[in-house]
């Protein structure tokens, strides 16, 4: 098995060349066919020229760059674009996992496994934060996993269903499990950053890993059976305003009282609810394209590989 080892990289000077060095020594010791794919992501500082001199003293090194930083979803997109793995890593730049954790990985996914995740452990100087997110993550996917954004590692078939919008490397695991891919982990020593600042921090990361956790949480639930959401809701809005309407034509019959915003309340939930089944209906229209084009697209790669194949073994 070939593995990718896909580093993005923003401000990471003085960590590049001691992660390099680490990297060359696991490389050596271990004996593993080992591609390493640095993507500089828009670094302001000398980040690009420490990789350019790695690249000319390590023929395992591979490096990509983008003109302004992108996210750490792009530069994985990028580095997984001119992999040439069997299966794909993606590690820190930080020096806050060593590279001698990469074994284990490649272990697990000879083992048979889909993708494996690094179990954090050690102090971590947001682990109040990282353990709400994690938690959260668990129970509303259902996973065992301990730690969601870290380490891994996973079969180049993981790719080909990942949707890599901006900051969601954080949901591979989710995704992934949703995908029916199988999933395990191994624990991994946590070091303390030395050189550079930590990327992820602030209030506004929060609020965005929560949005962003919702967004998941909707695609893979509900995105998959829109009818399910609005049709309940709409259905919950026609029966309001049934009810509604009742009881104004019970007051303006029998008690002679008519009361006009009782009647636009009614008109209003009627057509919210009408509204709400129609958004399913085409939601699911639109969930229908899309397995169908997925199914198309897994026809022809099949007959691609299996040309592939054929001509492989007439050679």
């Amino acid at each position: 098995m070939k593995l990718s080892v896909v580093i993005p990289a923003h401000n990471e000077e003085e960590n590049i060349p001691l992660l390099m060095k680490e990297l060359d020594e696991m490389i050596r010791s271990s004996g593993m066919d080992i591609e390493v794919i640095l993507v500089d992501d828009g670094s302001t500082d000398g980040t690009y020229e420490k990789a350019k001199e790695a690249a000319e003293k390590y023929s395992w090194l591979k490096l990509a760059r983008h003109g302004r930083r992108m996210g750490v979803s792009h530069a994985l997109k990028t580095g997984f674009r001119i992999a040439d793995g069997d299966a794909y890593m993606f590690f820190p730049a930080d020096l806050q996992v060593a590279a001698d954790e990469i074994p284990k990985f490649v272990e697990k996914l000879e083992e048979g496994w889909d993708l494996v995740c690094g179990w954090r452990q050690g102090k971590y100087e947001k682990a109040f934060v990282s353990n709400i997110y994690n938690s959260l993550t668990r129970k509303m996917f259902g996973l065992k996993i301990h730690t969601m954004n870290s380490v891994k590692a996973f079969r180049k078939e993981v790719v080909d269903r990942l949707p890599f919008r901006k900051d969601w490397h954080r949901y591979i695991v989710p995704f992934a499990h949703e995908a029916g891919f199988t999933i395990t982990e191994v624990p991994i020593k946590h070091r303390p950053r030395i050189y550079g600042e930590s990327k992820y921090k602030g209030l506004g990361r929060v609020i965005i890993g929560l949005l962003d956790l919702i967004a998941v949480k909707f695609q893979l639930s509900f995105g998959q059976k829109p009818l399910l959401l609005f049709g309940t809701l709409g259905g919950i809005s026609l029966l309001l305003g049934l009810i509604v309407g009742l009881v104004a034509v019970y007051f303006r019959v029998f008690k002679n009282i008519g009361y006009r915003p009782i009647v636009y309340l009614t008109m209003l939930l009627i057509l919210l609810g009408i509204s709400l089944f129609s958004m399913g209906f085409l939601g699911e229209i639109v969930a229908n394209i899309r397995d169908e084009m997925e199914m198309r697209f897994e026809r022809i790669e099949r007959k691609i590989r299996e040309s592939c194949d054929k001509n492989r073994d007439r050679q």
